[in-house]
C-alpha cells in the first residue's frame, strides 16, 4: 500500500493509477478504524480499481466541548488494517496540508438539513463535515467515494452537496455493520466500561421492535419512537437526546410512516454518544 501525506505525493500516485485504466474510489475517515470501516473498503475494492483510503481527524467538526483532543489515534494500526483489506493508498494528512491557509473563510453550509437530527444538538459540526469532504474530493478528486449509512444525516447531506453544487462523484453508500449482539460499530465504543457496553445493545434492539411493530402494522412515528423510548428506558444508564422519524430525503419529521422512512436515535451511555438508525421496510 502507498503512503502519502502530501497532495502532490497523493496526486501523483492517483494520477498513476487512472492513466492505468483505473476507477479510482475513495473512502474518508478519522482513523481508529473497525469492521465498519473496512466493510467501505470492501465496497470500493468492488467497484473501482484504485481504492484511497484517507485518515483525518477533522478540527472543524468538532465543537468545543467536543472529543477532538481525546479522540483515538493510530495511523500504524489504520495503516495496517486498510492494506490488509486491500486499500491501494493511504492519505495521511497533516491539518497544514488540508487548510493550508488556516482555518477556512468560505465554508459549506446546508440551512434545513444541518438543523435536523444531530445537527440540532452540534452546531457547525455538519458544516466542518461538507467544508472538508469538499476539500478531499478536490484533493483526491475520485469517480466514486463510500460512506457508511450509520451517520445517516451525513449520508443525506453529503448527497445532497453533491447534487447541488455538481461535483462529479458517485456517492456509494454501504449498509451498517453491528456486532453478534447489534451495536453499530464506531470508534467511540471503545470508551464503554463492560457495564455501559451491556447496556449499548439497547439501541440497536429498540430498533429492532421499531421495525417489528412497523411491519406488524404499526404507522404512528409516534407510537414508533415511543416504543423506541420504552426499551432505551430498561438501561439506567442511557439517556436519549433524539428518538425521530424522518424521510431519508429530506430528514423531515414524519407522522405517519411509509416504507423508506427512518427512526433514528443518538443517546449518552454514561458519557459516550452513540447514534443508530434503521430503514423501516
Amino acid at each position: 500500500m502507498i503512503r502519502a501525506t502530501t497532495r502532490s505525493e497523493l496526486q501523483d500516485a492517483v494520477g498513476a493509477a487512472r492513466a492505468a485504466g483505473h476507477r479510482i474510489a475513495f473512502v474518508p475517515t478519522m482513523g481508529a478504524l473497525h469492521e465498519g470501516h473496512l466493510s467501505l473498503i470492501d465496497t470500493a475494492r468492488d467497484a473501482a480499481g484504485f481504492v484511497v483510503l484517507s485518515v483525518f481527524v477533522n478540527p472543524l467538526q468538532f465543537g468545543p466541548a467536543e472529543d477532538f483532543a481525546s479522540y483515538p489515534r493510530d495511523i500504524e494500526t489504520d495503516a495496517a488494517l486498510g492494506a490488509a483489506r486491500g486499500a491501494d493508498l493511504l492519505f495521511a494528512p497533516g491539518g497544514g496540508e488540508v487548510y493550508r491557509h488556516g482555518e477556512p473563510v468560505v465554508v459549506i453550509e446546508a440551512p434545513g438539513l444541518d438543523g435536523r437530527l444531530c445537527g440540532a444538538h452540534r452546531p457547525g459540526h455538519f458544516r466542518g463535515v461538507l467544508t472538508v469532504v469538499a476539500k478531499l474530493f478536490h484533493i483526491v478528486k475520485p469517480d466514486l467515494a463510500v460512506f457508511g449509512r450509520k451517520d445517516v444525516q451525513q449520508l443525506v447531506m453529503i448527497r445532497r452537496m453533491v447534487r447541488d453544487l455538481d461535483f462529479p462523484v458517485e456517492i456509494v453508500a454501504a449498509p451498517i455493520v453491528r456486532e453478534p449482539d447489534g451495536l453499530a460499530r464506531s470508534s467511540r465504543n471503545v470508551y464503554l466500561t463492560p457495564e455501559q457496553r451491556a447496556e449499548a445493545v439497547l439501541l440497536g434492539a429498540s430498533l429492532r421492535q421499531a421495525q417489528a411493530a412497523f411491519a406488524g402494522g404499526e404507522t404512528s412515528a409516534a407510537a414508533l419512537a415511543a416504543r423506541v423510548a420504552a426499551t432505551l428506558a430498561r438501561g439506567a444508564g442511557i439517556r436519549p437526546q433524539y428518538i425521530e422519524v424522518v424521510s431519508e430525503d429530506t430528514l423531515e419529521r414524519v407522522e405517519t410512516v411509509r416504507p423508506g422512512d427512518i427512526i433514528a436515535i443518538a443517546a449518552y451511555v454514561g458519557r459516550t454518544r452513540l447514534i443508530d438508525n434503521h430503514t423501516l421496510d
